[in-house]
């Protein structure tokens, strides 16, 4: 036997040319070791105890195939320096990586010797073997765990009873793929600690944080044991999982207030029975977002407390302030449950909605009024009927400008019944513009927040009247008006006196409307048959019959 050595690797290529020659081989002292195939990355080599599964093809020097684990269709399973091998395999198993390839001869002492084994070996048989190293592991092997993402914040880990949301690429310890929740487009959603998974990935899966990612690798007695899985997992395999946690929530949980921002004062919280608009986003625990009034650029507008939410969501909305801000996680027994909403947010996944508070009210709310300024000197009050000249600024409860009197540089002017000098007023929509608003300028079922400054005010007549005299009344009133003394009174006579006393202090039109038209509708009550003209018959005054508003 003649070894040539060339770049580090023993050839025995000229052994079958000897043995032709019937020359005597040079006996090997040792095994030979060529790695054809050294993987870039090497975890564990095998030591002595180690239990591996390999692939092998196993040649005479001359080529001739004698065994191969590839035509059985199964690895080779055994302890290493056990003497569960051949000496010589025992010792070349020693050191290698998963995935390293080696050609291996071993010489016959080392082998099956001058005995050979059966009609397979030939005795003083010089054996090569091509192995394929496909697993390795200890029985002292526990669950590895190697965290390659942590989130910035983790505020809860995994704890034994959890129910988790995963997704994970399962492979053996050669990188062979046999499952993947990502090819089936849908998590792992299950308990953790309570037997519903292997013992392997019961232990890996706790401490993980939402969003964190892990290798967790396992030897087979905490995965598939000896049998594997009837499929893809053969008998006593490594097995490894690429997991990334997507959701986390214990039954017990309730709903989680959290990242509360509330505005200074608050002068109300919101209870059950409000209607309430608020803006939100919506998203899963892993940062997914599934839903958003923004992009809608419209409010959420709902009563709370009355089970037209979700459970989470009712409770969540108890107790705000408007203006706040505020974080709710809801899960999935508080949400859409076990099923989900289909494509938008699948079952058992829990809720974290950011909300912004637009503004709430009740149905059996009133006008809310705030006196900010009153002069020290104030004797006359407006009252019902007075004509008001006012300014004021109206908004949302959020401050969203509406309008504003000082931006057409002059007053509101109107008859009102209010006592008001320098006031905000919140108003609830039922007595503002209610469900509908003002398309595009007040939304539908919005609390208006008017801040007002009485500029001007003018008192108006007791309710009722459109015209009051005072100083007493003529007693020959009809004679009076009919300036042409032929005993009717025209339109014309009516208003040309009526105006005639206001003018010269007499009597007062009320306020804040036409006086041609309060005129017109004076004369129309007192020409009773409707001829354009009023006798002295017709002629009477509003305390003689109280029904007609009239003179």
């Amino acid at each position: 036997l003649i070894r040539i050595c060339v770049h580090g690797m023993i050839y025995l290529a000229v052994l079958v040319a000897f043995a032709a020659c019937d020359a005597p081989p040079v006996p090997l002292d040792d095994i030979v070791i060529e790695k054809t195939f050294v993987p870039e990355q090497c975890g564990r080599a095998v030591k002595v105890g180690d239990y591996v599964r390999y692939h092998y093809n196993g040649m005479f020097p001359d080529g001739k195939k004698f065994d191969s684990s590839y035509d059985r269709g199964s690895t080779y399973n055994v302890y290493v320096g056990k003497k569960q091998l051949i000496e010589g395999m025992d010792r070349a198993l020693v050191g290698m990586c998963v995935n390293e390839r080696r050609l291996v001869t071993i010489p016959p002492q080392l082998a099956y010797g001058k005995e050979g084994y059966g009609d397979v070996i030939p005795s003083d048989a010089i054996l090569n073997f091509d192995v394929l190293l496909l697993d390795v592991w200890n029985p002292d092997d526990g669950v590895q765990s190697e965290t390659y993402y942590t989130p910035e914040n983790c505020s809860r880990k995994v704890e034994v009873s959890d129910y988790v949301r995963y997704h994970y690429n399962g492979t053996l310890l050669d990188g062979t793929l046999f499952d993947s929740s990502h090819t089936r487009l849908r998590t792992y959603d299950t308990y953790v600690g309570i037997g519903w998974l292997i013992a392997g990935m019961d232990q890996g899966l706790l401490g993980m944080c939402v969003g964190e990612r892990r290798i967790i690798t396992m030897p087979p007695s905490l995965g598939y044991g000896s049998n594997g899985d009837g499929s893809d997992i053969p008998g006593q395999a490594s097995l490894v999982f690429d997991v990334v946690l997507l959701d986390l929530h214990n039954p017990k949980d309730g709903v989680t207030i959290t990242n509360q921002d509330i505005p200074q004062p608050c002068l109300r919280k919101s209870i059950s029975g409000d209607f309430i608009r608020y803006h939100y986003n919506g998203s899963l625990l892993d940062g997914t977002l599934f839903d958003s009034s923004y992009s809608r650029n419209r409010t959420y507008d709902t009563y709370v407390g009355k089970g037209s939410l979700i459970g989470g969501m009712d409770e969540g909305l108890i107790g705000v302030c408007i203006g706040e801000r505020r974080r709710i996680t809801i899960p999935p027994h508080l949400g859409y449950g076990e099923e989900g909403t289909g494509t938008k947010i699948p079952g058992s996944a829990v809720l974290v909605f950011d909300i912004h508070i637009i503004d709430f009210h009740n149905p059996s709310d009133t006008v809310v009024i705030i006196t900010n300024y009153k002069p020290e000197v104030c004797e006359t009050l407006a009252k019902k009927g007075d004509f008001v000249k006012y300014h004021y600024n109206a908004s949302l409860m959020d401050g969203s400008f509406i309008d504003s009197t000082y931006n057409y540089g002059k007053t509101y002017n109107i008859v009102l019944g209010a006592n008001q000098v320098r006031r905000h007023l919140v108003i609830p929509p039922h007595l503002g513009y209610g469900e509908r608003g003002v398309d595009g300028e007040v939304p539908a079922s919005a609390v208006l927040v008017f801040d007002i400054e009485m500029i001007e005010m003018e008192a108006g007549l007791p309710d009722g009247y459109m015209f009051i005299w005072n100083e007493e009344v003529s007693a020959d009133l009809f004679t009076e008006m009919d300036a042409d003394k032929d005993l009717q009174v025209l339109a014309s006579e009516f208003s040309d006196y009526i105006l005639r006393q206001v003018n010269e202090g007499k009597g007062r039109l009320a306020p804040g409307f036409n006086a041609n038209l309060i005129i017109e509708n004076m004369f129309s009550n007192q020409d009773r048959n409707g001829d354009g003209k009023i006798t002295e018959e017709e002629f009477k005054l509003k305390a003689d019959e109280t029904p007609h508003d009239e003179l």
